[in-house]
């Protein structure tokens, strides 16, 4: 398998993971899958990739995936970093430990992939990081509270890691899809978007897989929105 490029993709049983994986596929990439149910398993297996089951939020979850990719491959190309929803509810109703738990969730996850992941992709001199994040990111949504402030410490992370290992060859950005057809979308939420509809997950993995791709080489530090025209900021 030599010369062969390799992806790992989290939280990629459903959804916008598993849209990244099946696009990366067919960009060439093996993928490795993790999801905390075996669907992520599955997923690889049609792939012709490896499937593990564990949390992102498990540094032990993690640090087997990569582990076991370094030792099947001898190299790491491409880090999908994707979760599921942090807890949500009334602003200062949220308890500590659902704080605690969107932090663990949507920002940790990429710090603990960073660590594992990066001394790989420096012995490479080349690798690309892609962590999904939100639309409510820098435009916060009292709808999604823990989901804006911690993955707005996200897009901060994303910068400081592309700045310090752009020199290694190593590119980090994020990715942030307003409303997805894999989720249940109300109407009241499609009337705010311009294009009238939510995004289908394969559009949000064409972002994905662009950021990833050797078309984006001088792109890094960067979060891009995918959300339809959905965020009213510039």
């Amino acid at each position: 398998m030599a010369g062969q490029k390799v992806a790992i993709v989290t939280a990629a049983g459903s959804g916008i993971g598993e849209a990244c994986a099946r696009k990366l596929n067919e960009d060439g990439y093996v993928p490795v899958l993790l999801s905390p149910s075996g669907s992520a398993v599955g997923v690889a297996n049609d792939l012709g990739g490896d499937g593990f089951e564990g949390s992102v939020t498990d540094p032990d979850d993690l640090a087997a995936i990569v582990e076991a990719t370094d030792e099947r491959y001898g190299r790491i190309d491409a880090v999908v970093n994707n979760t599921g929803h942090p807890p949500s509810g009334d602003l200062l109703e949220i308890t500590d430990e659902e704080w605690y738990e969107g932090i663990d969730l949507a920002l940790m996850n990429t710090v603990r992939m960073a660590r594992l992941v990066t001394p790989i992709m420096e012995e490479q001199a080349s690798g690309s990081f892609v962590n999904i994040s939100s639309f409510s990111a820098f435009e916060p949504s009292s709808d999604f509270p823990v989901s804006s402030v911690v993955r707005a410490g996200l897009g901060s992370f994303t910068k400081l890691y592309a700045d310090r290992y752009a020199a290694s060859g190593i590119r980090m950005n994020t990715v942030q899809p307003g409303f997805a057809d894999s989720w249940d979308v109300d109407e009241e939420s499609r009337e705010q978007i311009p294009m009238g509809r939510p995004a289908e997950t394969e559009e949000i993995a064409d972002a994905v897989a662009y950021l990833l791709s050797p078309d984006s080489s001088y792109i890094t530090g960067q979060n891009i929105r995918v959300d339809g025209g959905l965020t009213a900021s510039l």
